[in-house]
């Protein structure tokens, strides 16, 4: 029997990468969500697949869903600092009040579900690298959203019958059928192609990185890892070498496009600063390599240059909603 899995907001960055490979593994794949950022080509696309299943709803409605799953897996929400804090009382609405609907309507199945979460819960972390005991300094309002619906999560510990698992992600880049410019690595790649000058605030904060792929290979370990290992887990999600502070991104994207152009600005817009350790994750899934920083660099390039107009892509990032 094919494995069956459910993914909440998989029309977004990760979530239709997410599709997208488990589609390739040849797993049956449904898709919840109301492509809320106005882009349903990654749906179109994913649509060709004859195991791909498209379910047009928003969570913030009432759930009830009588297909039955291996897996649930959910990447749903407005995610990133500015959309949240452009969009304050519909960041509520979706990312802990649509969430827990999702969250309660599984509790009581004997179903896996994995929320994602994010690094950023760690805010601030001066003289260490944070693990998943690290205490939580979350600085934006999407990071205490992510840490209101983990300590939900963990709350039900005893009063449910699922086996849900909580990954805090890093920071992501690479391509998906959704392109979000608008992260990091992905951004100062996509402005020194366009030969475009860039200020680069708090150039020497800490940031954990990790490729969109690795994203999808480390949720399908943890859909296969044995039960007690992932019951009411937290685990980070990244590569200890994958660590890096703004300034070294922008050195690397340099070293490959020697034209581009920045500027070191003074001053503070984001108060985060933290490494994070990942050694819980290669306990549990093995020493697997992950994708490089130089090779999602590349990848961005390559990509950029079969464009007709790469300029639209200055666009395309969790902006605007519908």
């Amino acid at each position: 029997m094919k494995k069956k899995i459910l993914v909440i907001g998989g029309s977004g960055y990760l979530g239709s990468k997410f599709c997208e490979y488990n589609l390739s593994k040849n797993y049956i794949v449904h898709c919840l969500d109301n492509c809320i950022y106005r882009n349903r080509y990654s749906i179109l696309q994913l649509k060709k697949n004859k195991n791909f299943k498209f379910i047009d709803f928003d969570i913030r409605k009432k759930y009830h869903n009588k297909i039955s799953y291996s897996a649930v897996v959910i990447f749903a929400g407005l995610v990133g600092d500015p959309i949240t804090n452009k969009y304050k009382t519909l960041s509520k609405k979706i990312n802990i009040e649509g969430i827990k609907k999702i969250i309660n309507f599984y509790k009581n199945q004997n179903i896996r579900l994995i929320f994602m979460s994010t690094c950023s819960n760690y805010g601030f972390v001066k003289n260490e690298i944070a693990t998943e005991k690290t205490k939580l300094s979350p600085k934006s309002i999407y990071a205490k959203q992510k840490i209101l619906i983990e300590n939900y999560i963990i709350s039900l510990k005893k009063k449910s019958k699922f086996c849900p698992t909580i990954l805090r992600f890093s920071t992501a880049f690479g391509l998906s059928l959704r392109p979000r410019f608008d992260l990091t690595i992905n951004e100062f790649v996509l402005n020194a192609f366009l030969g475009k000058k860039i200020e680069i605030y708090d150039h020497l904060t800490w940031r954990p990185y990790c490729h969109v792929i690795d994203f999808c290979k480390v949720i399908n370990n943890f859909l296969n890892l044995d039960y007690k290992k992932v019951y009411f887990n937290i685990i980070n999600v990244g590569s200890n070498k994958n660590n890096f502070r703004k300034i070294d991104i922008a050195k690397r994207i340099k070293k490959i496009i020697p034209k581009f152009d920045y500027i070191i600005v003074k001053g503070s817009k984001d108060p985060r600063d933290y490494r994070v350790n990942f050694d819980k994750l290669s306990n549990l899934i093995g020493s697997k390599p992950f994708v490089k920083i130089d090779f999602g660099i590349k990848e961005i390039i390559n990509f950029l240059k079969n464009q007709k107009n790469p300029k639209k892509f200055l666009k395309y990032g969790n902006y605007f909603i519908k």
